[in-house]
């Protein structure tokens, strides 16, 4: 981001936070210089924040400034007893600006095989990941974006402490299912929408069964006769799946059981 120099500031209550001003050197000191910006109250500039025509800090004020000298300044900050000024271009977007779902603009400055960095004007590039490069599969980043591409871009998320920023050009173009007057059928039904499905299903399965007939008084009585029969006569076990006899004589044979009690 470039920050023009204004010009026409008169007041300081005309002053934001990383404006571009001009300024005259009026004092110089061992812990920095005072300047002169056009408003009501000079300017306090900190050694710290002077720098050299290569962008270098300094050890000596001396070394970089003299009285009269005019020089570029960016407004640091903006306080009731002073107004503090930096000769270090600004950052266009400081942490504590950084927001989740912001919208900005930048340009891309690398390409990697899992993405491109993108400079959005914060400390560091950002990262757009190869899956949030465009809708649809991406084999390369270099077929979406090439270095020197100024895109859009939506913050993710971000981590200040890793100084980390992942970025989105996906999130910011429509999906299939958003045009209008298309209607998207998924080719697969969510597992667990699958599930309940087929719950339900065995659930209508189950109450469709027959039930299974329950033996009858007499059964039970002609399965209990036959098995003492068996015993008796052969003194084995009674194998009901082994049993010869005919149906007709399983009657008989329950008659004469019960005659015998």
């Amino acid at each position: 981001m470039d920050f023009e120099v204004v010009t026409g500031i008169t007041s300081s209550d005309q002053l934001k936070r990383k404006m571009h001003l001009k300024g005259k050197v009026i004092k110089t000191g061992k812990a920095g210089a005072v300047v002169d910006i056009g408003v009501e109250k000079p300017a306090l500039l900190h050694i710290s924040q002077i720098i050299t025509t290569k962008d270098e800090p300094i050890l000596k004020v001396k070394d970089a400034l003299e009285e009269g000298q005019e020089v570029d300044v960016y407004i640091r900050n903006l306080r009731s007893d002073r107004i503090e000024v930096t000769m270090k271009k600004p950052l266009a977007l400081e942490w504590r600006e950084i927001k989740k779902d912001m919208v900005v603009k930048g340009k891309v400055v690398e390409l990697e095989k899992y993405g491109a960095f993108v400079d959005i004007g914060a400390e560091r590039p950002g990262l757009v990941h190869i899956s949030e490069l465009s809708q649809g599969y991406v084999r390369n980043a270099s077929d979406i974006v090439n270095v020197g591409d100024d895109v859009e871009v939506k913050v993710i998320d971000f981590d200040r402490r890793k100084r980390q920023i992942r970025l989105s050009m996906k999130a910011l173009q429509p999906g299939l299912d958003e045009i209008e007057g298309v209607k998207i059928t998924p080719a697969r039904p969510p597992r667990k929408k699958e599930k309940e499905s087929r719950k339900k299903q065995e659930a209508e399965l189950d109450e469709k069964k027959p039930m299974e007939n329950e033996p009858t008084v007499m059964e039970i009585r002609l399965k209990e006769a036959m098995e003492k029969a068996a015993i008796a006569e052969n003194n084995t076990p009674y194998r009901e799946k082994k049993s010869k006899r005919p149906p007709e004589e399983w009657e008989d044979l329950l008659s004469r059981t019960l005659n015998q009690r």
